[in-house]
C-alpha cells in the first residue's frame, strides 16, 4: 500500500478519449545534470516494490520526493523525482514509455525482466493473452465513457465561453500579475505539465495536498464550467513564464492537452486552482475569485437545462469509467500475480540494491 501521507503527487498520465496522455518529456532535463533511472519490466515484475524502497531511502536522509501515481491503481507508484539532488527513478513501460535520450551519460536502464523466469511464463501464455485481450477491450471502453463525458462538458464549455467577458479575464489577469510576479524578466521561465487530477479504478481524485504543499498562497478560481478559469490560469501562465518564473501547469483529465486547470509556482509560494463540482478546493485559500464576474448571467441562465443535463449525464458516464477502470485494475492484478509467482526476490532485492548504492553516491556528492 502506498503511503498517502506523500504531500507532493502527481499521476504520471492519464487515459482519455484519445488514449494515454503523459508529459514524460517534462520529469527531467537532460542538460541540467539530471540522472535518471528507467525501469523497464512487465507487469508483476517488482516495480513499485523497488520504487517503495528507492522512497524510504532517500527520503530518510531528508529528501523532498515527488510521487507520480498510477490512474489505474492510485495506490501504486510509477515514478520518484528528487528535484533538489536531480534524480528520478521512474517506471518507463507502456502506456508512458520513456526512452533513453542519452544513454549512460543521463539514464541507466533497470532491467527487472531479468527476474522473470520466461520458462515458466511461456507455459501461461494462453490465459496471459486472454487476460491481456480482456483488458484491451476494457481500456477501449473506458475510452469511449470518457470521450462521451468530454464530449457534454466540452458542449457546456462553448456556451459558457459565449457568455464570458475575456476582456475583463485579462486585465484581472493583468492586475494579479503585476501583483504577485514582479518586473518582465529579460530571462523566460520554464513550464512543467503535470496531472493532479484523474478518473482512477477509486473514483475522480485530486492530489489538493499537492497544491497545498508547494504553494502557501492560493488563488481559487470558482468556476462550474470551466472556461473562466481555463482562460485566466492559461494567462496569468503565459504572465507567469514571461516574468522568468518556472510554473507547474495541472491539466484536465478529460482535456489533457487544451485546458489548465491548476497553475503552481513553488518558487514563489503562489498557485491557482479551479474549484468546482469535480474538485472542489474546500481547505482555506488567500482569496476566491468567482467566474460570475467574468460572465453574462441572465444569458447563461436561458442555457441552464441544458447545461444541467450535460453535466448529469457526465457525471455518470465518468461514474460508468470508474467502474470500467475498477474491473481493468482487477484484471491487471491477476496478470501481476501470475507474473509473481515466478518472480526471482533475490534478484530484484539485488537490482534495488544497485540502484540505492547509485542513489548514496549522488547523495554524498550533494551533502
Amino acid at each position: 500500500m502506498l503511503d498517502m501521507r506523500i504531500p507532493i503527487r502527481f499521476f504520471i498520465g492519464v487515459n482519455s478519449s484519445g488514449g494515454f496522455t503523459g508529459f514524460t518529456d517534462d520529469l527531467y532535463e537532460i542538460e541540467e545534470g539530471w540522472k535518471a533511472f528507467l525501469i523497464k519490466g512487465g507487469p508483476g515484475s517488482g516495480k513499485s516494490e523497488l520504487l517503495k524502497r528507492v522512497y524510504r531511502h532517500v527520503t530518510a536522509y531528508g529528501q523532498e520526493a515527488y510521487a507520480f501515481i498510477c490512474a489505474l491503481n492510485p495506490n501504486s507508484f510509477d515514478g520518484l523525482v528528487f528535484p533538489d539532488i536531480k534524480v528520478c527513478v521512474l517506471d518507463a513501460n507502456a502506456p508512458h514509455v520513456i526512452e533513453p535520450k542519452c544513454w549512460g551519460a543521463v539514464e541507466q536502464i533497470v532491467n527487472l525482466s531479468t527476474c522473470i523466469n520466461p520458462t515458466f511464463i511461456r507455459e501461461r501464455r494462453a490465459e496471459i493473452i486472454e487476460a491481456n485481450r480482456t483488458y484491451n477491450i476494457l481500456d477501449k471502453r473506458y475510452r469511449k465513457f470518457i470521450g462521451a463525458a468530454a464530449n457534454l462538458l466540452g458542449d457546456s464549455r462553448r456556451i459558457a465561453f459565449e457568455c464570458t467577458d475575456t476582456t475583463k479575464i485579462q486585465r484581472n489577469a493583468a492586475r494579479i500579475a503585476a501583483r504577485e510576479f514582479g518586473p518582465r524578466s529579460e530571462l523566460q521561465g520554464k513550464e512543467s505539465r503535470r496531472f493532479i487530477s484523474a478518473v482512477t479504478s477509486e473514483g475522480l481524485m485530486t492530489f489538493q495536498e499537492t497544491i497545498q504543499s508547494m504553494c502557501p498562497r492560493i488563488y481559487s478560481v470558482e468556476d462550474e464550467q470551466g472556461v473562466s478559469s481555463r482562460l485566466l490560469i492559461d494567462e496569468l501562465r503565459k504572465r507567469a513564464l514571461d516574468n522568468g518564473h518556472d510554473v507547474i501547469s495541472c491539466y484536465c483529465p478529460l482535456f489533457p492537452k487544451e485546458k489548465p486547470e491548476h497553475l503552481l509556482i513553488p518558487e514563489i509560494g503562489i498557485g491557482f486552482t479551479t474549484s468546482n463540482l469535480w474538485h472542489k478546493a474546500d481547505f482555506p485559500v488567500y482569496r476566491r475569485i468567482h467566474a460570475a464576474r467574468f460572465t453574462d448571467s441572465e444569458r447563461l441562465r436561458q442555457r441552464r437545462q441544458l447545461m444541467s443535463f450535460n453535466r448529469r449525464a457526465a457525471r455518470e458516464l465518468i461514474n460508468e469509467a470508474v467502474i470500467i477502470s475498477g474491473e481493468a485494475k482487477a484484471i491487471m492484478d491477476d496478470i501481476k500475480k501470475i507474473y509473481d509467482k515466478y518472480l526471482d526476490k533475490e534478484g530484484l532485492q539485488m537490482m534495488a540494491d544497485w540502484v540505492i548504492s547509485e542513489m548514496d553516491e549522488v547523495l554524498i556528492s550533494y551533502a
